[in-house]
């Protein structure tokens, strides 16, 4: 059984790559950059999962890190980089070590509090990039005047062609999403449910559960520069609104959305929530009044999430049958 339901995932997965890996070649170039931005923002989501979903920790910062992963990549390319995998690298470091630096102090609270400080450290970040006007640019931001292209058997694609981003992003994406497929499913996965469902019980038995925090605090970081190196070179820009505590409102709302603790929830959530939003600007300017009108109902009668909500019945009445 196990297996089989080894060999159905990789099958699905595989499907829906090959699918996404089409969309770029039949789709107008607009919905290719809407595309981009739900890759971008769902890993964005995810990598915020690992916290809410696995590990039972709201935090309102993340787009601090974000931030950082953004800005580290505008100052490489500024200061002469152009070296995309450095981009990736720099930028994932930056987000871990902002995160590790952050998460010693915000780990040692729960609830409420955590939430507070993260949301605390987050506006921080945002001041200083918005401030240290020699450095990030201000409130201008740091524009992107190059951007590295992409070298592939002897032959350079440029990420300013819609295609070959959506391409490139769709890559590490992917890489990023079964490097967390394989991290909830690991042991240190299993703890981190662990402590989501009773911490005090977990450290009965001897496990840290601050240092396990702190693992999953700076793994959620670094995922979280990664995606923000990917949404700055599509943007062609770092701004300080990418640190802004209303952007670190998106992953949130994006996870309860499609799912908390659902593995693809949040990029389906982030799905939803875009697709919503492009509907509604081609109706109506004050679209965010008729989006909240629609996703309160759906967070009402939905209260796992879209995702969540369906993966529970269905399990639901597969144990109901006979």
């Amino acid at each position: 059984m196990r297996t089989y339901i080894k060999m159905s995932t990789i099958i699905y997965s595989l499907a829906a790559l090959a699918l996404l890996s089409v969309c770029p070649f039949v789709l107008p170039i607009y919905w290719t950059l809407i595309l981009t931005e739900i890759l971008i923002m769902g890993l964005f989501a995810m990598s915020f999962n690992l916290l809410l979903g696995y590990t039972g920790l709201l935090s309102f910062g993340q787009a601090g890190f974000f931030g950082v992963g953004a800005y580290a990549t505008a100052l490489f390319i500024s200061s002469g980089g152009n070296s995309l995998f450095l981009c990736l690298v720099i930028s994932l470091v930056a987000g871990a070590v902002a995160a590790g630096v952050i998460g010693y102090l915000c780990v040692r609270r729960d609830e409420i509090y955590f939430a507070m400080i993260t949301l605390a450290f987050g506006m921080m970040l945002f001041t200083v990039a918005h401030n240290w006007i020699e450095l990030t640019g201000g409130s201008d931001g740091l524009p992107l005047m190059t951007i590295p292209s992409v070298g592939m058997f002897g032959i350079e694609f440029s990420l300013f062609n819609p295609t070959n981003m959506f391409l490139f992003v769709l890559s590490v994406t992917t890489v990023c999403i079964f490097f967390l497929w394989r991290l909830v499913r690991s042991p240190f996965g299993l703890m981190l449910t662990a402590i989501r469902e009773n911490k005090q019980r977990l450290s009965f038995v001897g496990a840290g559960v601050q240092n396990l925090r702190l693992a999953a605090f700076v793994i959620a970081g670094a995922l979280a520069g990664v995606s923000g190196c990917l949404f700055s070179l599509f943007n062609s820009m770092a701004t300080p609104d990418f640190m802004h505590w209303g952007f670190s409102a998106r992953p949130v709302l994006m996870t309860i959305l499609g799912g908390s603790g659902i593995f693809f929830g949040p990029m389906l959530g982030a799905a939803f929530f875009f697709g919503l939003e492009q509907i509604i600007t081609n109706i109506t300017e004050n679209w965010m009044i008729f989006l909240g009108l629609i996703l309160t109902p759906v967070v009402i009668f939905f209260p796992r999430g879209i995702l969540g909500t369906l993966v529970h019945h269905l399990s639901k009445k597969k144990k109901d049958k006979p």
